[in-house]
């Protein structure tokens, strides 16, 4: 069965059109309690389950919570409300409360009009491909309701945010503290607006905080981890040891050192496998993605450290590292995976452990990324013919084995087609800036002669 609503991060678009509309919404909640009710755990037990619900600080999120509630309730599950709360946030909750399943609405790093709904399963975990595809299923059926004695009950969860404060804080080494340390943090207007600022400020540090004044349509706008040149000024103005930028949903992570540098999940991902390999003896592997920066990748090998490239997307930088049995990948915009800290991408625990292994080094990151120079990389987008079929085109094929024979190890070509429009996106990554621009125009000529 092909996925319709589903996507690698939930569901998602914009608010007030399909499929984020208060009456699809109320419907998901409902089709998503007829299969968690109908579990076999729950089942077995003879009692009903509670789900969580958590949401960004978007205006939409009062109601989409109000919408999923009901459809919740009218199921038959009981519903716990836990507020503005980051994703990983409710991802560990939810596990630690022995929960059904977890459920936050959030767009991400999207603006505030936009708005989606992702799910976590009872360990803290996506959802797998199985259950998403029941409700999906589900979705198709008409919307009932249970009777009253058996409707879900919702109540909210108490010290939601403290509770989650404290898991931050569990994953610092406890013979180490922040004191001394000034840290501008950036919290986008987002869902971690409240408990960031007391995860680092608890620890010992002087918290410098930007982007903690959410106001439904302020999210994103300008600061956060997609718009880092707000935390660059923020150190450079104040003097901070270092500036950390979570997004809407803090799930992702940039860094900014105290002369202004910007270090992206491609940087981070190296320095963490260095201190791992430092504090554990060894590292097997880790996991990027096709966008990764070459320049990483020959880093670790050179280390002896495996890495693989996952499709783009956390979700599938996950599946890579459990079937490989490893515990740390990364995506270049910010999502890190340290699966014996959490079971999810957390912006805030990925940058106590950047902290961390700082304070174990005694090094600076860039003193810690000396030798790792970022591959220059070009990304031409070439407009097709809408069904234009680029893999079948000897011309293009052509053009990408010459650029990839002329870089031989020095570089690589991505070719890769938009899931939204007709583009093609043309990538080439070369030791030499010049190399890069050059195979990357070439290539991207040869595909817009060849698919026009």
């Amino acid at each position: 069965m092909a996925r319709r609503y589903f996507g690698t991060d939930g569901i998602r678009g914009k608010v007030g059109e399909a499929p984020i509309t208060p009456e699809f919404v109320l419907r998901l909640g409902y089709a998503a309690g007829k299969v968690l009710a109908g579990a076999d755990r729950w089942q077995k037990k003879g009692s009903r389950p509670t789900v969580l619900i958590g949401k960004d600080t978007r205006v939409s999120g009062y109601m989409l919570e109000a919408a999923l509630e009901a459809g919740f309730s009218a199921a038959g599950v009981d519903v716990m409300l836990a507020g503005p709360m980051p994703t990983p946030g409710i991802a560990y909750l939810t596990r630690a409360l022995r929960l059904a399943a977890g459920v936050v609405i959030s767009a991400s790093h999207n603006p505030y009009y936009d708005n989606g709904i992702k799910f976590f399963s009872a360990d803290g975990n996506k959802l797998p491909d199985n259950v998403e595809l029941q409700i999906e299923s589900q979705l198709e059926q008409p919307l009932d309701c249970v009777s009253s004695e058996r409707l879900g009950k919702a109540r909210r969860l108490d010290d939601a945010g403290g509770r989650y404060v404290e898991f931050c804080k569990s994953t610092f080494p406890a013979s180490f503290d922040l004191r001394g340390m000034k840290i501008a943090l950036d919290c986008a207007h987002g869902a971690a607006y409240d408990v960031a600022p007391n995860v680092f400020h608890e620890l010992g540090a002087e918290v410098i905080s930007l982007g903690i004044s959410p106001n439904g349509f302020n999210i994103n706008d300008g600061v956060g981890a997609t718009a880092p040149e707000a935390l660059v000024r923020a150190v450079r103005e104040h003097g901070a040891d270092i500036g950390i930028a979570l997004d809407g949903d803090a799930d992702r992570l940039q860094v900014v050192d105290a002369i202004g540098r910007l270090y992206n999940g491609d940087e981070l991902l190296y320095v963490l496998v260095k201190d791992r390999i430092a504090t554990a003896g060894k590292v097997e592997g880790a996991v990027g993605t096709l966008m990764t920066n070459m320049a990483v990748e020959v880093a670790l090998r050179n280390a002896g450290v495996q890495f693989e490239r996952a499709a783009v997307g956390d979700r599938y930088v996950l599946e890579k590292l459990r079937e490989n049995g490893w515990q740390l990948g990364a995506e270049g915009s910010g999502h890190i995976l340290s699966l014996d800290r959490h079971s999810t991408g957390d912006g805030i625990v990925s940058a106590l452990l950047v902290l961390a292994a700082i304070q174990r080094s005694g090094k600076t990151l860039a003193e810690q990324l000396e030798g790792v120079t970022l591959f220059p990389q070009k990304l031409i987008n070439v407009r097709m013919s809408p069904g234009a079929d680029w893999k079948s085109s000897d011309a293009i094929q052509t053009a990408i084995a010459n650029a990839e024979r002329a870089l031989q190890a020095h570089g690589r070509v991505l070719i890769r087609a938009s899931g939204t429009e007709p583009v093609l996106r043309v990538m080439v990554e070369a030791a030499s800036e010049t190399d890069a621009i050059r195979h990357a125009e070439t290539i991207a000529q040869v595909v817009k002669d060849a698919t026009s």
